[in-house]
C-alpha cells in the first residue's frame, strides 16, 4: 500500500518529533553523510565535461526523486511511520513558518557566522556535525533571503509559469533550455542578479549556508523542498496527460550534449534504472 507525503505544516507533534528522530539516527549511523557525498559526486554542471544526471539535464526530476525515495527508505528502516513532508515555498515564505520552528528544522543562522544556533540540528547539540562539505566548518549554515544580496522566495506565479509549458525539457538540454518544463522549474536562467535564480534554484539562495552548492544536502530541508519539487512533477504530468520526460532517444555523436545526458530508456547513474521507470510513483507514495 502507498503511503503518504504530507504538507509540512499537516504534521502532527508525535510526527515532527519522529522525522527529526529517523534523522538524527541516520547521521549517528554514518549513513546521512553518504547521501551529502553522492550529491556533492553528482554535482556536475553543463560546463564541466562527461555525464551530468543530478542538475543541469533532463534527469534533474528523475534523479532526484529516486535519490529521495532512497533517503525516505532509510529513515523508514529506523521508523516504518516516517515520510518525507514537503515544504510548499508559495505559502510559507517567512522565517516564522512552522518548519523553521525549534521542534523541527530550528531557524535561521545567527548574523556572524550564519550558524544555526536553534533547533535540534543546532551544532550545540552535537548531533548534527556538518562531515562531508565544499567549505569549512562543522556546524550547519542559513542565511534566509541573503541580506547582503537580497533574494525572494518563488511566488505562486512563478510556479504556474513553469507547470503550463507542455513539452518537459528541450535541447541542448542543459541549463540554457528555454524551453521545456525541467529547466523553468529548476531554475538556470540568464542575465545577472536575483533574476537569474527561479523557482527549486531560488530556494537554495534564499535559505543560503549550506543549501548553496552541492552539499547543500548537509541541511535537512534539502529533502522537504525536494519533496514539493517532486510534487510539482507530478501535478505537471497530471496537467499535461501524455506527456513524458525527454529527450525519448540520446542526442547522436555529432552532438554536444551526446554522452552527457540521459535518455528516457537509459540507464540513469548511479542506479540500475531508467527516466522511463520512476515517471510514475503511484504504487509507492502519495501526496495529500
Amino acid at each position: 500500500m502507498a503511503y503518504t507525503r504530507k504538507n509540512v505544516n499537516k504534521l502532527t507533534r508525535t510526527e515532527r518529533r519522529r522525522l527529526v528522530e529517523a534523522f538524527l539516527e541516520l547521521k549517528r549511523r554514518g549513513e546521512y553523510d553518504e547521501f551529502v557525498r553522492m550529491h556533492i559526486e553528482y554535482y556536475v554542471s553543463d560546463g564541466e565535461g562527461g555525464l551530468r544526471t543530478a542538475h543541469m539535464a533532463p534527469t534533474f526530476l528523475p534523479w532526484h526523486r529516486r535519490f529521495l525515495l532512497d533517503l525516505e527508505r532509510a529513515l523508514r528502516r529506523v521508523d516504518s511511520s516516517v515520510s518525507v513532508p514537503y515544504w510548499d515555498w508559495t505559502r510559507d515564505r517567512t522565517p516564522s513558518a512552522a518548519l523553521w520552528g525549534d521542534d523541527l528544522l530550528g531557524g535561521n543562522g545567527r548574523r556572524s557566522d550564519h550558524q544555526v544556533t536553534t533547533g535540534p540540528f543546532a551544532y550545540r547539540h552535537k548531533k548534527w556535525v556538518v562531515k562531508e562539505s565544499v567549505t569549512d566548518g562543522a556546524y550547519l549554515m542559513r542565511d534566509f533571503g541573503r541580506p547582503k544580496d537580497p533574494v525572494a522566495l518563488p511566488t505562486a506565479d512563478d510556479l504556474a509559469e513553469a507547470l503550463k509549458d507542455p513539452v518537459y525539457d528541450s535541447a541542448p538540454w542543459n541549463s540554457t533550455s528555454e524551453e521545456g518544463f525541467r529547466n523553468k522549474l529548476e531554475g538556470w536562467g540568464r542575465g545577472s542578479g536575483g533574476v537569474v535564480w527561479r523557482n527549486h534554484n531560488r530556494v537554495h539562495r534564499w535559505v543560503g549556508g549550506h543549501m548553496l552548492g552541492g552539499a547543500s544536502v548537509n541541511d535537512p530541508v534539502f529533502w522537504l523542498h525536494h519533496s514539493f519539487v517532486d510534487l510539482q512533477w507530478s501535478r505537471w504530468q497530471k496537467r499535461h496527460r501524455g506527456a513524458r520526460y525527454l529527450p525519448e532517444a540520446p542526442p547522436g555523436p555529432r552532438d554536444r550534449q551526446y554522452r552527457r545526458v540521459v535518455a528516457r530508456h537509459e540507464r540513469m547513474p548511479p542506479w540500475d534504472v531508467t527516466p522511463d521507470e520512476l515517471e510514475d510513483h503511484s504504487g509507492i507514495y502519495r501526496y495529500v
